[in-house]
């Protein structure tokens, strides 16, 4: 096999990220739509999640950030990671935050209001039954939308949990608004993994009908921005960098939000794992926010906290004033 094969859908926050990320980067690959056929040929890959990447050699891998880090090592031209290390670090933050709170408002949306369970049911079965009857879609669609409404509570997407997600979401297209009339990018002139991240939850955020509409009232220039992420084949990959000691207002607005809603998430979470506890809450912006822990975002913290204990004297010293001021390092020290 030549290149590689990215097996995925459109309405995968995830697969959207990984195949914008691999057309920036120009990597040989095709896209395939997930399908019966290939979920046999695939049934063996754990976790049973998209997208999944089939490497020339034919095996397969999934989690898009670390098969973007690998893809990272394997291939180093047009990198999507900043070659400053405390920069490389941020935008790892940045990413993380967009992969498990940005899917939260993605979730939110998704499966809360009728005219969203009702025109992502049909999006989704749709892709996935491609070719079928579709009074066969419709009752796919109409399992599909139970079986995810059910499982809302489980990633923290309650009635009672509403007030904070939807705030995070008109914080993020209120912090990019105003920064990419500085900055075409997350950091500045060209895209790194942050912007990937963030752009998978937007695109489905933009395709949905309420937080689309939303999007377009609070956010008119990230609705311009999330196509145009779609394919950054084109950009220059030498465009420069914000630099760790002037941070830009919109990489800064990221931390803060990091600082006042993710890290605590994590913190909590990891606490409520090491005791055993069923639940934990936080209180954000006056809000209250309560689910059950969730050992993947476990691990997500733990690796946070070793990316950043990992950075030497000099990267430290580099973004720690930042990460300070906006209420994150008590979180990753």
């Amino acid at each position: 096999m030549q290149g590689y094969r990215l097996i995925g859908s459109n309405p995968s926050p995830y697969s959207v990220k990984m195949r914008a990320l691999m057309r920036y980067r120009r990597l040989p690959f095709f896209w395939e739509w997930r399908s019966p056929k290939n979920m046999e040929e695939t049934k063996d890959v754990r976790p049973q999640v998209i997208p999944i990447l089939q490497y020339p050699d034919g095996s397969f891998r999934n989690d898009s950030t670390f098969v973007a880090l690998d893809l990272e090592q394997r291939h180093k031209e047009r990198s999507a990671l900043p070659d400053d290390a405390g920069l490389r670090f941020l935008a790892l933050l940045v990413e993380d935050m967009a992969d498990e709170w940005g899917t939260k408002c993605m979730f939110h949306y998704r499966w809360f209001y009728a005219a969203d369970q009702d025109f992502c049911g049909k999006w989704i079965a749709g892709e996935s039954g491609m070719g079928m009857p579709y009074d066969k879609v419709l009752e796919r669609a109409e399992m599909f939308a139970e079986r995810q409404i059910g499982r809302m509570a489980l990633v923290g997407c309650t009635p009672q949990n509403r007030p904070v997600i939807e705030e995070s979401y008109l914080r993020v297209l209120r912090l990019m608004e105003e920064g990419l009339k500085e900055t075409p990018f997350i950091f500045g002139g060209r895209p790194t993994l942050a912007d990937f991240g963030w752009f998978g939850q937007l695109f489905q955020l933009f395709m949905d009908p309420t937080p689309s509409t939303q999007m377009r009232l609070s956010g008119p220039k990230v609705y311009m921005w999330v196509p145009r992420m779609d394919d950054c084949s084109g950009v220059d990959a030498a465009a420069p960098l914000v630099s760790a000691d002037a941070l830009s207002p919109m990489v800064m607005d990221f931390l803060r939000l990091a600082g006042e809603l993710y890290l605590p998430f994590l913190d909590a979470n990891a606490t409520a794992l090491k005791i055993g506890a069923e639940e934990f809450s936080l209180e954000v912006w006056g809000l209250k926010y309560s689910q059950t822990p969730f050992r993947y975002q476990g691990k997500c913290y733990d690796w946070l906290k070793s990316e950043f204990a990992k950075l030497d004297a000099k990267a430290r010293a580099s973004i720690e004033p930042a990460l300070k001021r906006t209420g994150c390092l008590q979180y990753l020290i």
